[in-house]
């Protein structure tokens, strides 16, 4: 039996979910939802989207009721229009709009709402929990993909070098 939903994220409240759960979360994930998706390159939907579509696995869905199409795929207007239950939403939307967000999330049967960087909402988190999904808040999900695919030093940059080793200078 899988363990029971868990909130947090840090940045405005409780703990992160710890490292384990949430490569637990990314390991059992195949489709995300990208909610509020953009076609502009200084959105951190559009650089998350870019990456996540070069270096992982996941299949993406984009939503977006103001785009026909984002990165060359279709955008949909809600997450109730995509093709599926998607196994992550992952949020970028207003503060303000977490609560509305989260009924989405309950209504489409998704276990995971991931909520990126500077979006936290205890209250939103606990409801989730409650509901059965587990909430992430106020992280990256190109962040945490790299961290546990090997990609990311602890600078935040790629090295291209996956060891434990020190290197000699």
């Amino acid at each position: 039996m899988p363990p029971p939903p868990r909130a947090g994220g840090g940045g405005g409240g409780g703990p992160p979910p710890p490292p384990g759960d949430r490569l637990r979360i990314l390991r059992r994930t195949k489709t995300v939802a990208v909610l509020g998706a953009s076609n502009k390159p200084s959105r951190a939907s559009y650089f998350v989207a870019t990456y996540l579509l070069a270096d992982s696995d996941f299949e993406l869905w984009f939503v977006n009721p103001n785009e026909t199409e984002v990165l060359g795929r279709p955008s949909y207007p809600s997450l109730a229009a995509l093709p599926g239950v998607p196994d992550l939403v992952d949020v970028f939307r207003r503060p303000s709009e977490l609560d509305a967000v989260l009924d989405d999330v309950i209504a489409v049967g998704s276990p995971v709402m991931w909520m990126q960087l500077g979006l936290a909402d205890e209250a939103v988190a606990r409801r989730g929990a409650e509901n059965g999904v587990s909430v992430v808040m106020n992280r990256c999900l190109k962040i945490e993909h790299a961290r546990f695919h090997g990609g990311l030093h602890l600078a935040g940059f790629d090295t291209g070098v996956i060891s434990a080793k020190r290197r000699t200078r």
